[in-house]
């Protein structure tokens, strides 16, 4: 039995079967072979210089993961020579069990914070890859109290979207270093995508084939929304949220076209300015 879904302003239809849809596989992608480990390893590192490039991780700070197996995972260390994520290296991501225990760490080490993607990837099997940076506009935004609101639509509807939807908060600005407190962000995030950790950061998830390209392209989504908000904040301006009659003619284009096209778009980017991985 399969599942037909029409993606609108396009002339072909995807078909997409049931099983996919039940596993959380993101609609409109067809499914890739799964990936050696050499090729997630440079997916997370080009997620790395991503986020960087974007002004969504300015230093060293953050970090991408990804599942490989229920207790395993890929992640960005800090390498003795450590850059900044700007400059993440494919050798700069470590194969680490959930506690950050390892056999290839040799002199690199697991990021401070790694109970964000451990206890979220515990906590959520369908979770696969998980984002940790600190976008200036969003820590601004969760500051000066400015809601993440849906006032704008067509612009970015995946944005829109997660606004409409609601965008939970983590309240305690801290270093997430320990288990009980990975935990405790687990709690406050529940089983949305996207989480902002105020006075510090945001956490945002991705499932399925694609899934380090759909945390990092909603990492991109929340940077934004916090962009328009702290603008329209320091503009005096309150405008109206979206209303049910524009909701309704937002559809979803897929993640093909929503999650893909901007992930090779951000990589031709850092092609553009000698920052793609050769």
């Amino acid at each position: 039995m399969l599942a037909r879904l029409t993606i609108y302003g396009l002339t072909e239809k995807i078909i997409i079967p049931i099983a996919q849809i039940a596993s959380g596989e993101p609609y409109g992608v067809p499914p890739r072979p799964e990936m050696t480990a050499p090729q997630l390893r440079r997916t997370i590192a080009t997620a790395c210089r991503i986020l960087a490039n974007a002004g969504l991780a300015e230093d060293i700070l953050g970090h991408v993961s990804a599942r490989v197996g229920t207790d395993t995972i890929l992640v960005r260390c800090r390498g003795p020579r450590e850059q900044g994520l700007l400059l993440t290296l494919d050798e700069d991501v470590r194969q680490v069990d959930l506690d950050g225990r390892g056999d290839e760490l040799e002199s690199w080490s697991v990021p401070t914070e790694l109970p964000i993607h451990a206890e979220i990837l515990r906590a959520r099997p369908a979770v696969d890859a998980v984002v940790h940076c600190h976008p200036p506009a969003v820590l601004a935004a969760a500051l000066a109290g400015v809601e993440l609101r849906p006032v704008f639509g067509a612009y970015n509807i995946p944005a829109a979207r997660m606004a409409l939807d609601g965008i939970p908060v983590y309240p305690r600005k801290i270093l997430v270093r320990r288990p009980e407190l990975g935990r405790e962000l687990v709690a406050a995030m529940g089983v949305a995508p996207v989480c902002v950790l105020s006075g510090h950061g945001i956490v945002t998830v991705g499932s399925g084939p694609h899934a380090v390209e759909q945390a990092v392209v909603r990492a991109l989504n929340l940077g934004l929304l916090a962009r328009v908000g702290v603008e329209q904040a320091r503009l005096g301006g309150r405008p109206a949220d979206l209303t049910p009659e524009d909701i309704a003619e937002l559809p979803d284009l897929g993640a093909a076209f929503n999650d893909l096209n901007l992930w090779r778009h951000h990589v031709a980017r850092l092609r553009l300015t000698g920052l793609e991985l050769d």
